[in-house]
């Protein structure tokens, strides 16, 4: 990515320089491997000064400023070169740029179910410069005027309301868009090709009919549930409304399922994209349905909060980012089906922050954003996860009236403009009548997570003292907490609550005065409610009981939050893999809630394949497979709880009899009971099947030309050709992953195919992985390099004495290359902190 960077810095110094009005950007789409791009655009500038624009772009064939013609040769790198600027300016670029395969930029596929081609633009963090030249930073704002010409029956979606084509013969047409409201580059968008789907209507608080509307690619027009899409959104809708006490702020709300997606979604203002596997062919997981669900209503939220309001720059990024996922768990959990959200937030959301926030990148939520290399590494556990639930302890601090109140008036004081964390917590301040400056010190500017431990003396069967000891890690300070602490009782086999109580703690050790004297239960589970971000340790007795009893809690979010500290303490080799695994088996006897159990069953896997000593982690694998098989006979049929013990068991087989089993699904042969083996099962099942040695390219190929030839399938065929344990195999994925020329999607299915199977056959990539690292992030874009950084990296060898230590070779590498991107150390360092971990837990294991 050279000459593509932009600091900190440079955007404040155009900022100071520039103010943009307007932009009309002109685009021929009717090509195939690139498209004509005029842009004109209008700003006011200090006169005489100088600045540059951003384009991405294959050849640029004109260049005016204010009527004079600029030397082409003005265009380098990704800028141009402005002399000499005048109060007001006209610029015109006209531009040759290229339709981009990797989801970046103005991305074009062809679906192969039908040959039918498809457009869309993504844009964050930097890529509106690949579909037309601008000046591409957050706070320089405009109105934008897109004219398309594409073919006649397409459709064409933007932020504007989609008008009337014009025919110019040919069988192309031309839409002329209106302009948009003032918003940011980033925040631009095209959606063009012959996408279906169904329209209906909203009416806002103001009185405002808004028409919505939910399409995807043709070939999957039978299976897109377009109504449960705008139901759930007319639900966030009601709930945002009526919170922010701010109408919807954008004319009109399409939201268009697309393919070849890197994220779960884009929230370009009324045309929110949506990676199109939430289309969903072959039956979903309860947990993939509630994402959905989530992802729809987070996407909303920043119609206010991102879209209407924008971060100055992308150290803010955050702040958008948190409080659309907070948002979107209040909304789903008051206004939908899923009214248990705040435990699917808790086994997913919270838990993948802890993760993130105890690598050695860990950075504060309000991270320093120096360049846009920095941003692109950002949007982690820490941006989403951690940075939401801190917002449940803001909430829990100031009030939840007086959160909405401070939030309801930032929004309408800086409506179409630009904002910073400042500006939100002044406004918090003033409704809450705290001051939260400590606070915002504490929890936003500084890295890291604290650990909260109950101290406990007793007097016979008695509580005689009982208080809570906080301790932090080299990044953080001690903090201050709002949290409940829970007690539970065995009544029979159901574990009652018998007490709790909510306070605020703070410096290391705080006193709960109000369980002097009580009767111990059996169970005390500090953090009870999950108000706060922290990890949680369990007394020695809480944690025996939680090991025999994981089933009798009579409420799922204190069991969550318990199997949660569970796993935490065996990621910190404190709790060893074997008594994990046992723990989730366990749980999984009884569990149905649907995001709980895919992060149980995930867990489980990890414990086992990663995590577990090898020298008896072929017994584990043997028990945890016959475990999974025995569960699965029990599982209601058709139940979202068979589907998923389903997919892992399958992931797990081990023996002959299961291999057996499993193909025979595939020709219907004892299939359990209501399980449906439709297109995406069976690649799951092929996929292990190669893995294991017992099918090869021939049989994944006629399942791709005779069953599924789709986008989908092309992506499991992929993954299930990279996992077959054959060397030639493993060769062919390597080429094919690192060469560029496969479609994001594809890379990214054989990147998580290439490390499955025997690893034994990842030996003579370790080298081969590590001398090309350098080579993927200079040469290719950020998702393809981070595909193969975070996904070919050979972490399944780590700890199996097979002359190659993982965690040295990583050592080195970085030792090596001190002066590489900060971000691409930052990716390196993550994989070197991962195996490192795996390696104490497999020592503990190993005890």
């Amino acid at each position: 990515m050279p000459g593509t960077n932009l600091t900190r810095a440079e955007a404040a110094e155009r900022a100071e320089l520039i103010a943009t009005k307007d932009y009309r950007v002109e685009l021929d789409l009717t090509g195939e491997e690139n498209f004509r791009s005029a842009t004109t655009v209008r700003f006011s500038a200090k006169p005489g000064a100088s600045t540059f624009i951003d384009l991405i772009a294959d050849s640029v064939r004109k260049i005016t400023l204010n009527g004079i013609d600029l030397p082409l040769e003005s265009y380098e790198d990704s800028r141009i070169r402005l002399p000499n600027l005048a109060q007001d300016n006209e610029l015109y670029v006209e531009a040759i740029c290229p339709f981009s395969h990797t989801g970046e930029g103005l991305h074009r596929a062809v679906d192969p179910a039908d040959g039918k081609v498809y457009l869309y633009s993504q844009f964050e963090v930097p890529d509106a410069r690949r579909m037309y030249a601008n000046f591409e930073q957050p706070d320089l704002k405009a109105e934008f005027t897109f004219v398309v010409d594409a073919p006649e029956d397409w459709k064409v979606f933007s932020v504007s309301p989609t008008p009337e084509p014009t025919p110019r013969g040919n069988g192309i047409a031309r839409w002329e868009f209106t302009p948009t409201e003032r918003i940011s580059t980033y925040l631009t968008a095209i959606v063009a090709g012959p996408y279906v789907g169904e329209t209906s209507t909203y009416t806002s608080t103001d009185g405002r009919e808004i028409p919505m509307g939910v399409y995807a690619r043709a070939s999957l027009g039978e299976y897109l549930d377009a109504q449960e899409c705008i139901d759930i959104t007319i639900q966030g809708m009601e709930v945002f409304e009526d919170e922010f006490d701010v109408p919807y702020p954008f004319r009109k709300y399409d939201q268009i399922f697309v393919p070849e997606f890197n994220a779960g979604a884009m929230e370009h203002p009324g045309c929110v994209t949506i990676l199109d596997d939430y289309v969903f062919r072959s039956r979903a997981t309860g947990a993939l349905i509630e994402r959905r669900a989530i992802t729809i209503i987070h996407e909303l939220a920043h119609m206010w909060f991102g879209d209407l309001v924008t971060m100055k720059w992308w150290n803010d990024l955050w702040l958008n980012e948190s409080f659309a996922e907070f948002m979107s768990h209040v909304a789903t959990a008051k206004n939908t089906r899923w009214t248990d959200a705040w435990v699917t937030f808790n086994a997913s959301e919270k838990v993948w922050a802890q993760a993130q926030d105890q690598l050695p990148s860990t950075h504060p939520i309000a991270a320093e954003i120096r360049d846009l290399e920095d941003v692109m590494v950002n949007f982690d556990g820490i941006t989403y996860g951690k940075g939401a639930s801190v917002f449940q302890q803001l909430v829990a601090y100031v009030g939840y009236a007086e959160f909405m109140a401070g939030v309801s008036t930032y929004l309408k004081k800086k409506s179409w403009g630009n904002a910073t964390l400042d500006d939100l917590l002044v406004e918090l301040e003033a409704a809450s009548g705290r001051d939260l400056k400590q606070w915002s010190k504490l929890w936003l500017e500084e890295a890291g997570i604290n650990t909260l431990w109950p101290v406990i003396d007793m007097d016979g069967d008695a509580i005689s003292s009982f208080a809570i000891k906080q301790t932090c890690d080299q990044h953080a300070s001690l903090r201050p907490h709002r949290i409940g602490v829970g007690g539970y009782l065995l009544d029979g086999d159901a574990l009652v609550q018998v007490f709790h109580h909510e306070l605020d703690i703070d410096g290391e050790l705080t006193d709960v005065p109000e369980l002097s004297g009580v009767v111990r239960p059996d169970l005390i589970l500090i953090n009870d409610g999950d108000l706060a971000y922290a990890k949680v340790r369990l007394d020695e007795q809480s944690a025996a009981t939680a090991r025999d009893h994981i089933n009798a809690f009579t409420d799922r979010l204190p069991r969550t939050l318990v199997l949660a500290s569970m796993w935490d303490m065996c990621r910190d080799a404190e709790l060893p893999a074997s008594d994990y695994i046992e723990l989730a088996l366990s749980a999984l006897e009884t569990e149905d809630h649907g995001t709980v159990l895919r992060y149980l069953l995930s867990q489980l896997e990890t414990a086992t394949n990663l995590y577990s000593a090898p020298a008896h982690r072929q017994e584990l694998k043997d028990k945890v497979a016959a475990r999974l098989f025995a569960i699965l006979e029990g599982t209601e049929p058709e139940s979202d709880r068979q589907l998923q013990v389903a997919m892992t068991a399958v992931n797990m087989a081990q023996s002959e009899e299961q291999l057996a089993t499993i193909a025979g699904w595939l020709s219907d042969d004892a299939v359990p009971a209501g399980l449906s083996v439709d297109a995406n099962f069976r690649w799951v099942v092929l996929r292990r099947l190669a893995a294991a040695g017992r099918v090869g390219e021939e049989v994944i190929e006629t399942e791709l030309a005779e069953r599924d030839n789709t986008a989908s399938g092309a992506a499991g065929a992929a993954r299930a050709r990279a996992a077959i344990s054959d060397a030639g195999a493993k060769e062919r994925a390597w080429e094919d992953i690192i060469g560029g020329k496969v479609s994001n999607s594809v890379q990214r299915s054989l990147a998580w195919g290439f490390t499955e199977g025997d690893p034994e056959l990842l030996l003579p990539y370790v080298e081969r992985f590590f001398d090309e690292i350098v080579h993927q992030w200079e040469e290719r874009t950020l998702e393809f390099s981070q595909n193969f950084v975070n996904l070919v990296y050979p972490a399944p060898l780590n700890g199996l004495g097979l002359g190659v230590d993982l965690v040295a070779r990583t050592e080195q590498w970085l030792a090596d290359h001190s002066d590489a991107a900060p971000a691409l150390r930052r990716l390196v360092s993550e994989r070197l902190s991962n195996a490192q971990r795996a390696a104490a837990a497999q020592a503990r294991d190993a005890e």
